[in-house]
Parts: structure tokens; C-alpha cells; sequence
């Protein structure tokens, strides 16, 4: 690759120098043959060379690309390289970047060193995973790569056993203004700022674009904050139609490109950062449409009958104990003698599972002509345990008189909806296979046709080979169904999934089942399509 990266620059130069010289024998054909086939750097430089070859670049990058590339080498310094040189092994000029890394990897100094690679000028987000998934480019083979928790250091002599690698995604987005919108906590204060998040996201989009909300947003929330009311804030104030993905369980650093938020730093702490998509106002000519796309496979599935809070007891913010009762009785449930006959149960039954409640809450939502109406959301809360009247549940937040259901993890159920969710894209792939032949002749440029351009995975770290007893079972939704669409993924430990009910919801029938963004045990999936301007523009 390297020589070949050599070579086709020595080619460009020499081509250079000929027309400098006064030969004209190249065609703009050949120019453009020639030049599609420069690694990213090295098509920066000819595009520079002159007016003619700039305008060449700029129709070879007219619509928008995806890379992703993937490295598990143990050298920190070696699996950057190698998964630079991937994403830059062909024509691009990146607008954001998100890496994902394991926790044996300095964070910091990772952070720094693919900023230095891609440049200060862009959006880049370095997140500690739980695991990644993605293409090596090298070896050309996909992996679902999870990490166990370890007590080897950098340092031990087992350091070669230890989990180490990364994958990163690189987009170039024409016609979307891309921006790092941070939720900050003052350092001399308790309470998260998150109506100036929800608002700062609103501003910067009106700002950027005649749309009054962004088209996709991607969160990286901090592993000590509590995204469920955070998540549930957004959700309400953004139209269905915006679709917010991620992970609200991360250990993150971010860049947003021009360093006006450096200052902020040393005064407040960021406990979540939000990538934001939004439709450029000025968007050039000849750009089509970039729409976001996601959907999800759930890992849990309900039993028993609907219980209502009676009383919270809260400790700190780690978690709360709920005494309950049936619906519609007065009674208090014996909470411990519950909890006794589903451990038996699962040991009869020969399996583990993990148990949670699901607690309906009601909220006000913005429908999609800005008129504020009443729903109900679903939030998940662990059970850790509990005796006599009481439930303990891991965080805060549930009210008297919220309603909940028990829910436990089941590998079964998270195989049908993987089987769902690759229904669900393959919908999507006949869907907007149908939207570009209308919008296309059937003498347009075959790059033009490709409707995918790629995509993110988010799964629960307790899903994966060990939880199916197969491989792949995580990623092949997306895989199979656009096998040459660039992706990459994390297995995270709280996996955000927010949009069209029609696409995330199986049971998109029963209107009046409350809506929920916040999951545990699931995968989501997002894509990123492309949607070429029609003939007649």
C-alpha cells in the first residue's frame, strides 16, 4: 500500500510538470482516473496543484463518503497508523471522526495522536469501549471484539494477552453541518445543566440550518451521570423524525475543531457530548439528500404482573428502594419472597438471566408542528436485590406511583429481533433502492445508485458470543444487508436509540405502549444513507 501510495503521487507530480510545461496530452478523463486513485493526503496536495485539477477532486468527492477501519495491534502507536492508513487509503476529506478504544489504551494519548493524523479543524470524539466491531482492513475480515475486565496493566509481563485495539469511522457529509455540543456540570455546582444542553443543540442548528431541529445526533454520555433524564429531555423536545443514537455509559474526550470551548474546561465538567447533523443552509449545488436511519434488536422481554411504587427510598444517586403493590390493590407486595421464587425459577428453568423493572413515567413531548402534548417514557433500572417489603434498584428517579413491570434478559428474544431488525433493513434497502430509481435515469454515474453509505453499531457489553453461543449474531443485521457499507460499532454499557416508531418498534401497532430510548440488553443500529439529487436538478 505504501509503495503504492509513492507511486501514484510521484505520478501526479510528474503529470504536474508536464502541464506546466505546456502539454495538454492528458485527458480530463484519465486526470480523473488517475487522480480517484490517491490516498486521502496525497489528493489534498493535487487538489492544490491548479483550478483544473481542484475542479476534478471536487467532482470525484461531489457525494458523501464513509470509512471505517479497525485494528486489534496491541502498539497503540501501530493501530493508529494502521487505521489512518485505511481510512485514508482512498479520496476523502473527513468532517468528524469518532474513535472507539479499549480502556488499555491511554485515552488522552490516543486522543491526541489521531488528531494530529486528521487535523484540529474537525469534530473528533476518542471513547473507552467495552468492546468494538468492524472491518481489519488489512486482513479484511470482520470482528465482534469484546473485552473482559482485566488486571493486567501496560506494563505487565502479560501485556501481550491483554485486549487492545480500536476502530474508528471517518464521514465526509456534504450538505450537513456537523458540530460538538457539550452538557456541562460548573464545577462548583450540583445540578446538570441539561435545558441549556437540550437548548445549546436547538441554537447551533437553527444557526446552521432552515430546519428547526437536527437530522441525527450522536451522545456520548459520561459513565458517572445519569442519562435517563437527560435522554428523556431530548427526546421530548426533538421531533420523532431526529434520530439520536448512543452510548450513555462512556469515558470520553472530544475536539470541537475551533477550540471555543477550551476555556470551559477548567471551570465546568463535560458529563455528556452530543455530535449534531444538521441540514446545511447553504448546501452546494448538486447535493443530494443525507438522511439517518435506525432501528434495534432487544434483548429483554416482560413477565408478571404490573406493580405500582408505593414509596422510594433514595441513596445518594447509586440507588433506591421501592416498596410496591399490585394496580388497582392497596396491599404491599413481600418484595424478598418474589425475588426468591425467580432465582428458583431460573434455576429450575437451568439458565441465568438478569432482572429489571421497567418504569412507566408521563412527560410532555413536542409533536412534529411544535404543539406540546402528554406521553409516557420507559425507564430500565437493574435489580440488585432486596428483603421484606422492599426492591432495590440500581439509580434514581422513580416516583410514587409510576407503574412497573419486570423484565429479564433472554438470549431468544434478542435473536428474533436481530431477525426483526434485519427485516427491518432490508425494508430500508428496497425503500430507498425505489426512492433513487425515481430520482435517477438510468444513464446516471453508478456511484450515484449507492444508497448506503454506512453505519454505527451500539450493544450492550453483556450481549455477544457469550450471550448467543454464536458469533456475529450483533453485527450481521447491518452486515448482510449492506455488505460493502463501511461500519463500525462498541459494545457499550447503556445503548441510546431514539426515532420513528415505525422503524424501531415491532410492535409499532399498539400506539399506546410508552416509548423508550434509554435500553438495556440491545443492539441499535444506524444507518446513514444517501439520497442523489433528482434528474431535473
Amino acid at each position: 500500500m505504501r509503495f503504492a501510495y509513492r507511486s501514484t503521487t510521484q505520478m501526479a507530480k510528474q503529470l504536474s510538470g508536464r502541464m506546466r510545461c505546456g502539454f495538454s496530452l492528458v485527458t480530463e478523463e484519465i486526470m480523473q482516473n488517475i487522480l480517484s486513485r490517491l490516498p486521502a493526503l496525497a489528493f489534498a496536495y493535487a487538489a492544490c496543484v491548479n483550478k483544473r485539477w481542484y475542479k476534478i477532486c471536487s467532482q470525484i468527492l461531489k457525494r458523501p463518503k464513509l470509512a471505517s477501519a479497525l485494528s486489534l495491534n496491541p502498539s497503540l502507536h501501530d493501530a493508529v497508523e494502521e487505521v489512518i492508513e485505511q481510512v485514508l487509503s482512498e479520496p476523502i476529506r473527513p468532517h468528524f471522526a469518532i474513535a472507539c478504544i479499549s480502556k488499555e489504551f491511554n485515552l488522552e494519548l490516543t486522543h491526541g495522536l489521531i488528531i494530529k493524523k486528521l487535523g484540529s479543524s474537525i469534530p473528533i470524539i476518542t471513547n473507552i469501549a467495552s468492546g468494538i466491531i468492524g472491518v481489519d482492513g488489512i486482513a479484511d475480515e470482520l470482528y465482534e471484539e469484546k473485552w473482559e475486565t482485566t488486571t493486567a496493566g501496560p506494563n505487565s509481563q502479560d501485556s501481550d494477552r491483554v485486549d487492545r485495539g480500536l476502530v474508528l469511522l471517518v464521514g465526509f457529509l456534504p450538505g450537513l453541518k456537523i458540530g460538538t455540543i457539550p452538557l456541562l456540570r460548573p464545577m462548583q455546582e450540583s445540578n446538570t445543566l441539561v435545558d441549556k444542553f437540550v437548548m445549546d443543540i436547538l441554537h447551533y442548528t437553527s444557526a446552521v440550518s432552515d430546519c428547526p431541529a437536527p437530522t441525527g445526533i450522536i451522545i456520548f454520555g459520561d459513565k458517572t451521570t445519569d442519562m435517563k433524564p437527560i435522554v428523556s429531555k431530548m427526546d421530548c423536545a426533538m421531533p420523532e423524525e431526529t434520530v439520536i443514537v448512543g452510548d450513555a455509559s462512556a469515558n470520553f474526550i472530544f475536539r470541537n475543531g475551533d477550540n471555543s470551548l477550551n476555556h470551559l474546561a477548567h471551570t465546568c465538567y463535560f458529563q455528556a457530548v452530543a455530535l449534531v447533523f444538521a441540514r446545511d443552509r447553504y448546501k452546494p449545488e448538486g447535493i443530494g439528500e443525507i438522511q439517518f436511519h435506525v432501528t434495534m434488536s432487544k434483548g429483554v422481554m416482560p413477565f408478571g404482573p404490573t406493580l405500582e411504587a408505593a414509596s422510594v427510598l433514595q441513596k445518594d444517586s447509586e440507588c433506591s428502594w421501592i416498596s410496591a403493590k399490585l394496580k388497582g390493590q392497596n396491599g404491599i407486595v413481600a418484595a424478598g419472597e418474589i425475588l426468591n421464587d425467580l432465582k428458583q425459577q431460573f434455576r429450575d428453568a437451568n439458565k441465568s438471566a438478569d432482572i429489571y423493572i421497567g418504569v412507566t413515567k408521563e412527560t410532555i413531548s413536542t409533536n412534529d408542528s411544535g404543539i406540546w402534548t402528554p406521553g409516557r417514557c420507559l425507564d430500565f433500572y437493574e435489580v440488585r436485590g432486596g428483603g421484606g417489603r422492599y426492591f432495590n434498584v440500581n439509580g434514581v428517579g422513580i416516583q410514587p406511583g409510576d407503574s412497573f413491570l419486570f423484565y429479564q434478559s433472554d438470549s431468544e428474544t434478542a435473536s428474533s429481533t436481530c431477525d426483526h431488525a434485519f427485516n427491518k433493513l432490508l425494508a430500508l434497502k428496497a425503500e430507498l433502492k425505489s426512492k433513487n430509481y425515481l430520482h435517477l435515469s438510468k444513464f446516471a454515474d453508478k456511484d450515484d445508485k449507492k444508497e448506503v453509505l454506512g453505519g454505527l453499531i451500539f450493544s450492550c457489553y453483556r450481549r455477544g458470543e457469550s450471550f448467543f453461543g454464536d458469533p456475529f449474531v450483533d453485527s450481521y443485521p447491518f452486515c448482510d444487508s449492506f455488505p460493502t457499507a463501511p461500519v463500525a460499532g462498541l459494545f457499550c454499557r447503556g445503548e441510546i436509540g431514539r426515532g420513528p416508531e415505525s422503524l424501531m418498534n415491532e410492535e409499532y401497532e399498539d400506539v399506546n405502549s410508552p416509548r423508550c430510548c434509554l435500553h438495556v440488553y440491545s443492539t441499535i443500529y444506524l444507518v446513514m444513507s444517501y439520497l442523489p439529487p433528482s434528474v431535473e436538478n
